[in-house]
């Protein structure tokens, strides 16, 4: 095993009210979020994490939520001047910010840009005011369309819209033309995914009547047309991007890198080669009792078992459009071609992937029914 690029994960519970598809860690907040005090936890449930870095600069950071941009340009100039003094960075390092357009003020993307954040991601999930109201977005229309605008004369690297397809009583023309509405705007990337009822959220207590089978491929197939004639590349199975701006922290992810989580029900996963071990790990859920000094911030650790870490490692770049890297597999999980050889021969003959000299590639029968390609290596 040797050890892959190492990322970070930041996780802001707060949001505005939880929305009713949300199975995220988030809470409504309730009066002033306790900004500074949040912050100082943040960096020292970081150095408590720091033995797992192990020489690595951080390659990548993404602060996610609840809703990231509640809190202040201040705050995050704040922590990410500690983690870059506490661990450092890599060249060239991506660091995105989730935002939602209803709390999004003038400038502010420019003041987060000042404080070192350069790629923002606005969860805008429709353009149709019907829609938003469905999904409990606080934001309407012309926010979401505002914010794409303030992203753009930010000084930003890059930016990324959010946008959902399948959502209730949505057309084929609906959710074609929210598409369309939002490639207009011209995001380097977009996150294009289909609405999907989780338990434990309000939807699933009081499921909406969403569109047939036979809607959502025609919105899938039609979709993913018009964003490769708008110059998008599909390079995951929700990511398409312009050339260039592709998201390298979700890339770390799906190609098995390492990455640290800290924050309110944060996760990380880390490679040890003391012991040849894969850890993840999962910080204390609520914000009451990760704030509480006298706990430690970490809710639970454990192994990856050798007999799961070829799953997990196609879970990860089975999702991705580009070949499957065989180097990679067998320096990221430690395992042999022979322990994989009986499922990998069982996907070829089924027509799910193709097998290449140094490398596996997922075709497009493969993403189509990607959860029976993984089954077969359960």
């Amino acid at each position: 095993m040797k050890l892959p690029p190492l990322s970070l994960y930041v996780h802001v519970p707060w949001c505005v009210q939880k929305c009713p598809y949300c199975d995220f860690n988030s809470h409504g907040k309730k009066g002033d979020i306790p900004e500074k005090e949040y912050v100082q936890h943040l960096i020292d449930d970081l150095k408590s994490d720091l033995p797992y870095v192990q020489g690595r600069k951080i390659h990548s950071i993404f602060i996610g939520g609840g809703t990231p941009s509640l809190l202040s340009a201040d705050a995050y100039m704040r922590l990410l001047s500690e983690v870059e003094l506490l661990i450092g960075f890599e060249q060239g390092i991506e660091i995105t910010l989730e935002a939602n357009p209803g709390t999004v003020e003038t400038d502010r993307f420019k003041r987060y840009a000042e404080a070192g954040i350069n790629r923002i991601s606005i969860g805008v999930q429709s353009l149709q005011e019907d829609k938003l109201k469905a999904l409990g977005r606080i934001h309407g229309e012309q926010e979401a369309i505002n914010a794409a605008h303030e992203a753009k004369s930010a000084g930003l690297n890059s930016f990324n819209m959010d946008l959902m397809h399948g959502l209730p009583g949505q057309s084929i023309e609906d959710a074609l033309s929210d598409l369309q509405r939002v490639i207009d705007l011209s995001p380097p990337h977009i996150s294009w995914y289909q609405l999907t009822i989780e338990p434990n959220t309000q939807f699933a207590s009081k499921p909406p009547k969403l569109p047939e089978d036979e809607t959502l491929w025609d919105i899938q197939e039609q979709g993913q047309a018009l964003l490769a004639q708008a110059g998008y590349q599909q390079y995951e199975i929700s990511g398409y991007a312009k050339s260039g701006y592709q998201c390298r922290h979700n890339l770390n992810y799906w190609q098995f890198g390492d990455y640290l989580g800290i924050g309110c029900g944060a996760h990380g996963k880390i490679t040890q080669l003391d012991g040849q071990q894969i850890v993840r790990t999962e910080k204390v859920k609520h914000p009451r009792g990760y704030m509480d000094l006298t706990k430690p911030y970490l809710y639970k650790s454990w192994q990856v078992d050798e007999s799961d870490r070829a799953f997990e490692f196609f879970m990860n770049c089975f999702r991705l459009q580009a070949p499957c890297s065989k180097k990679a597999f067998i320096s990221y999980t430690g395992l042999k071609f022979e322990d994989v050889q009986p499922a990998i021969t069982q996907a070829i003959t089924q027509g799910l992937i193709v097998d290449e000299p140094h490398s596996w590639l997922v075709t497009n029968k493969g993403h189509r029914y990607l959860n029976d390609l993984l089954e077969l290596f359960v």
